[in-house]
């Protein structure tokens, strides 16, 4: 098995075509993640393994600097083929020759890898929920919790208008007074202008209520056949209107309207987990639109600098 750091024009080209026949949804490996994370300012590689002269397996990289020189390394939902575990072993070797703080994978499929242990976080969900949009429209809606149905006329009888807009400054205030709310941190401004530029497929969804100023707000992309919700906001003073249940609903019709087969909610709690869990919250939001629940193997993580990787973590904890 030929495994290597892919480069020329040929092999990105075949990369392409790899990618795109996965089955599933690859958007994490795929050309479109690895020109998002460029235009974050991340250091990409693709990995590929060759059974002959035929790709067998690929693996997208990404390479967060951290302070000294030294970085994490991630494969985001790979790697991907039938020689996944091979290349994945390839690229660790990689990561120890080179200044790898730790390499950390989320496989759509278990992998059995040496060295690796259960990853201390989580950079994709860990199951997730996914709608099937080759239902008819009222097939779609009978699925649903009766909650999540009601929730939605119950918008469309409060005249909430949803749109689509590039005004990313808006949705970044509402994603502010919704981290606030729930207690959890998001991103710059920066993140999600870069994510609706320079993620193809991505898209924006606002509703607004009798004016201008946006309520609600959706960001999510389409890729390959599938719809995927990314990030969501909403303005508390405004949570009677049930604005965000209006917006999945819009998110649904658009992504469907894009040829996709499939919606996905992106991040659920696993089955069994408890009030405590971080994704509760969100999770009781995300079942009333029904579809079938995804568990996805446990991330994986290979510390190669331990003592470094530690200073980094408690660094971390202390800021924030």
């Amino acid at each position: 098995m030929d495994s290597r750091i892919l480069a020329s024009a040929h092999d990105l080209a075949a990369w392409t075509d790899f990618v795109r026949a996965c089955p599933g949804n690859c958007l994490w490996q795929a050309p479109e993640w690895k020109e998002y994370q460029e235009a974050l300012g991340r250091e990409t590689r693709v990995y590929g393994a060759f059974d002959g002269q035929k790709l067998a397996a690929t693996a997208l990289v990404t390479i967060d600097a951290t302070t000294g020189g030294l970085a994490t390394w991630d494969i985001p939902r790979g790697p991907i083929g039938s020689h996944a575990a091979e290349l994945a072993s390839h690229v660790a070797a990689d990561a120890r020759r080179e200044r790898a703080l730790v390499l950390r994978l989320s496989p759509a499929d278990a992998l059995n890898l040496d060295g690796f242990g259960p990853s201390d976080g989580h950079s994709q969900p860990e199951a997730t929920r996914i709608l099937d949009l080759t239902l008819e429209p009222d097939a779609l809606l009978q699925q649903m919790k009766p909650k999540g149905r009601y929730n939605i006329r119950l918008a469309q009888r409060h005249d909430i208008e949803v749109r689509e807009t590039g005004d990313v400054a808006a949705f970044h205030a509402l994603l502010r007074r919704t981290g606030q709310r729930d207690r959890f941190g998001i991103h710059p401004l920066r993140h999600y202008e870069t994510f609706l530029k320079h993620l193809p497929g991505a898209f924006l969804l606002m509703a607004y209520h009798q004016g201008d100023e946006p309520i609600a707000g959706l960001l999510g992309v389409v890729y390959g056949g599938t719809g995927i919700y990314y990030y969501g906001a909403s303005d508390e003073r405004h949570r009677s209107f049930m604005a965000p249940y209006l917006l999945q609903w819009h998110a649904m019709e658009r992504c469907r309207a894009a040829g996709c087969a499939r919606y996905d909610l992106l991040g659920v709690a696993p089955e069994g987990s408890d009030a405590s869990h971080a994704w509760a919250g969100i999770t009781g939001f995300k079942e009333k639109f029904g579809g079938e629940h995804v568990t996805y193997p446990p991330e994986k993580q290979l510390v190669v600098r331990p003592v470094p990787y530690a200073l980094l973590k408690l660094k971390r904890r202390i800021l924030g």
